[in-house]
């Protein structure tokens, strides 16, 4: 890891660029030879590097191509991809061109994207392969402005009508159909060769996850998401050494800024990760420098750390838990927080770091200056754990609506519970019960055709309200919970299940969790339970593990409620779990339970198990037993 002061800033000014498309053309012109793109050739079986300079010839290609469908500019443009060279060739192909690129999730459900394919209004969409058009297309039949659907990876005789008037095309045929000879000359590209040249024209829609009803399209500009990422540099800098691993889904707002837009600004490379399932092995692959990530992968690398933990001696497990807390008094220490460790700790430090930290840290490719956990809440304990390894670590809090950062910690002054202090030009103050407000040039242009949510979102004094409960201390913001998200017992107690689902989850036999209990006299747990944790569990108590019937097994109850109680030890006792429902069978997307930014689907998992709801109470039999 190279120390900062040799590391080169080379920042592109959003003023200097105006559009998004025109800072990707000057960053050819200033570095058309440095490593731009890295993805997995699945044909060669190689990783393929991709230069600045070559990459703007592609997005030439793709421009012209698209220039032929002769759509007007502010039209609609839709893609349906995994993270890769293409996706962003896509994208700034039809940003030059003025569209309006609609990002779409590739594990979301065929009827959300159908449905937001008609609420965009697309005039194309671009998938992967012809069998995912092919799940979509009855879903589509209706949609009378969607005219042609392309095809990344099309079997030969593949064009034709897809569906109706819809016509489905092979991108290789389409891109081999352009006249190259007409393209402007990539080396001397710049801002002004593009057609799109409005900062203020509407950039991209991006829909929201739909947790509560059916998603909302965020009209986002070429300034509002300029102004981010550079704000976001000016907290976190970037550099031209640095190399990210992208895996979070370019559709999310927080990847597509943080893990895209800023990387050109500052004129970093990106390799594109082949999969969550590869992930490990990539990072190994890979070394970034920079990772951009939501909770759960520092959860899932905590979890898996600790299980090895369970199976190593008593001494390996105290040399851990050592490392662990001599490391966090380091960096308290650094941060002007706390003392100075001793001189033994100052000694043991080296060691341990060797011995323990690096060989954990090796997991995420062991050479990462700035990791940055984004999305949701990460639990503190899991932050200390990664700090005192000695990660550098930092928690940023934003949403889609912001473009979509509002808040991060700074290395040099982070307070891991805190989701940091506003950036450069962000306004915050609490507002209405604790509700926290933002300002700022990066907030959304409105809700596509939702003029009455806009205005429920943006007052008239241009405060973003985010719906999320939160406090300020000494500037460092602490997110509390949802406004929307606070379950109120029968007795009046208030609790924000977000909270209680956080703790929960730490305890490594336990997936996901959802409390429930509004209305009710206590609280009570629905809880999808890890397949490997769940047969150590049943084993250990007597239980046949493949048995449908060891999960409502009162032994099986007390022991996961014991677990519970651990976790929860923090919390008042009003909010104590009382009643528990086990479940082997995940949440996912495919189901309807969790949207594809991993939040969970209250309202929709609640109906699945309603009945197993009314159960856990009526089991409970008395009132008295909940107090």
């Amino acid at each position: 890891m190279r120390p900062e002061s040799s590391l080169q800033s080379d920042i592109i000014q959003g003023k200097a660029a105006g559009t998004l498309p025109g800072l990707f053309a000057i960053r050819i012109k200033r570095t058309p030879e440095s490593p731009a793109y890295r993805q997995f050739d699945t044909a060669s079986g190689v990783w393929r590097s991709y230069t600045w300079q070559e990459m703007g010839m592609l997005v030439v290609c793709w421009k012209l191509a698209l220039a032929r469908e002769n759509f007007a500019p502010g039209d609609r443009v839709a893609i349906l991809l995994h993270n890769s060279v293409e996706w962003v060739c896509f994208d700034q192909a039809a940003l030059s061109l003025g569209l309006v690129v609609v990002p779409l999730y590739p594990s979301d459900t065929p009827g959300n994207i159908a449905y937001i394919l008609a609420d965009s209004g697309a005039r194309l969409l671009l998938v992967g392969t012809q069998g995912r058009w092919e799940t979509l297309s009855p879903l589509c039949a209706s949609l009378t402005g969607l005219s042609k659907v392309l095809c990344l990876r099309c079997p030969a005789g593949g064009t034709g009508k897809a569906n109706r008037e819809i016509v489905l095309e092979g991108v290789e045929d389409w891109l081999a159909r352009t006249d190259q000879s007409a393209g402007p000359d990539v080396n001397q590209a710049g801002a002004d060769e593009y057609y799109c040249t409005d900062p203020r024209a509407l950039a991209t829609l991006v829909y929201t996850s739909g947790t509560t009803g059916r998603p909302k399209g965020v009209m986002l500009s070429h300034y509002n998401i300029l102004w981010n990422a550079e704000a976001v540099l000016k907290a976190i800098p970037g550099y031209r050494e640095d190399v990210y691993l992208s895996f979070l889904p370019l559709s999310h707002a927080f990847e597509r800024t943080v893990g895209y837009y800023v990387p050109i600004m500052a004129g970093s490379s990106v390799a594109y990760a082949r999969s969550l399932k590869n992930l490990a092995e990539d990072l190994t692959i890979v070394r970034p420098s920079v990772l951009i990530a939501v909770p759960q992968i520092f959860e899932s690398v905590h979890t898996g750390v600790r299980q090895q933990l369970q199976e190593k001696s008593p001494l390996a497990r105290l040399l851990f838990d050592w490392t662990v807390a001599i490391g966090w008094q380091r960096f308290a220490a650094m941060q002007g927080r706390y003392s100075q460790p001793s001189w033994w700790q100052r000694l043991a430090w080296p060691v341990l770091r060797r011995l323990v930290a690096d060989r954990v840290l090796a997991r995420l490719g062991g050479r990462l200056r700035l990791a940055v956990s984004g999305g949701s809440p990460l639990y503190g304990e899991i932050s200390r754990c990664f700090i005192g390894l000695g990660l550098p670590l930092v928690q940023g809090y934003g949403l889609t609506e912001a473009a979509p950062v509002l808040t991060a910690n700074h290395l040099e002054d982070n307070i891991p519970d805190s989701v940091g202090t506003a950036l450069p030009g962000v306004e915050i103050r609490i507002g209405d019960a604790d509700e926290l407000l933002a300002r700022s040039p990066g907030t959304m242009l409105g809700y596509w055709n939702r003029p009455e949510a806009t205005r429920a979102a943006i007052d008239p004094d241009g405060w973003l309200h985010t719906g999320d409960q939160a406090r300020i201390t000494d500037g460092h913001v602490f997110i509390c919970g949802r406004l929307k998200e606070i379950l109120v017992t029968s007795s009046g107690e208030k609790v924000p299940p977000a909270d209680l689902e956080m703790a929960i989850v730490q305890e490594p036999l336990f997936d996901q969790a959802m409390v429930v209990g509004e209305g009710r006299p206590c609280l009570a747990t629905l809880l999808v339970l890890n397949r490997c944790e769940w047969e150590k569990l049943a084993s250990s108590i007597g239980l046949e593990v493949a048995a449908a019937e060891s999960l409502t097994h009162p032994a099986a109850q007390t022991a996961v409620l014991a677990r519970i109680k651990t976790a929860l030890r923090g919390f008042p006792r009003y909010a104590r779990v009382r009643a528990v429902y086990l479940t082997l069978e995940p949440w996912s997307v495919e189901n309807g339970l969790i949207t594809p930014t991993m939040k969970l689907k209250r309202s929709a998992i609640e109906q699945r198990f309603a009945e197993e709801i009314i159960q856990l109470y009526v089991g409970l039999r008395s009132p008295d037993l909940c107090l």
